[in-house]
C-alpha cells in the first residue's frame, strides 16, 4: 500500500536485537560449563562475542535512526488529554482519602468506570464532598491538561 510508512529501522533494530539475544544468551549458557578437562568449543564461542555485540549495536543505532524519525503531533496530543478526564480520579481520590471521605474508592467508581468520563461529572461529585472549600477550589481549577501529579519529580530522580 502506498500510503503506509513501514517502520524500517525499528524493525532492524527487532531483528539484530533478537539474533544478538540468542548469540548472548548461549554465550552465557555455554561458557559457564566445561564438558571435558580440554574444550576447545569454549574459543570458538568466545570468537563469536564481537558478532553478538555487533548485531546489538547495530540494533540501538537503528533504534536511534528510528527514533530520530518520529514526528509528534502536538495537536493530537492535547486533543486527546483535553478528553481525558479520567486523569484527574488520581488527585480527586487522594484529596477524598486525606480528608478522610468515607467510600472514596467507591464514590470514583460510581462516576468513572464503564462511562466515558467528563468534566460535569467530576466537578459534581467534588462539589458534593465534605472537604474543605479552598480544595474543592483547587480541585475544581484541574484539567486533565493541567495536571502532572509527582511526574515532574519522578522524572528527576531517573
Amino acid at each position: 500500500m502506498p500510503h503506509k510508512v513501514n517502520p524500517i529501522d525499528f524493525e532492524n533494530a527487532e531483528g539484530n536485537l533478537g539474533l544478538a539475544n540468542a548469540l548472548l544468551r548461549h554465550l552465557s549458557e555455554k561458557l559457564p560449563i566445561s564438558r571435558w578437562q580440554r574444550d576447545l568449543t569454549d574459543s570458538t564461542v568466545l570468537r563469536n562475542i564481537g558478532v553478538a555485540l555487533g548485531y546489538a549495536t547495530l540494533a540501538y543505532s537503528s533504534l536511534l535512526t528510528g527514533l530520530n524519525k518520529l514526528e509528534l503531533n502536538e495537536e493530537a496530543l492535547q486533543a486527546d488529554l483535553d478528553a481525558s478526564w479520567e486523569v484527574l480520579a488520581e488527585p480527586i481520590q487522594t484529596v477524598m482519602r486525606r480528608f478522610g471521605v468515607p467510600g472514596a474508592y467507591e464514590k470514583l467508581k460510581e462516576v468513572t468506570r464503564g462511562k466515558t468520563v467528563t468534566a460535569e461529572a467530576l466537578h459534581g461529585l467534588i462539589q458534593s464532598l465534605e472537604i474543605p472549600q479552598a480544595e474543592k477550589d483547587r480541585l475544581l481549577a484541574m484539567t486533565p491538561g493541567s495536571y502532572t501529579g509527582k511526574a515532574a519529580e519522578l522524572a528527576r530522580r531517573v
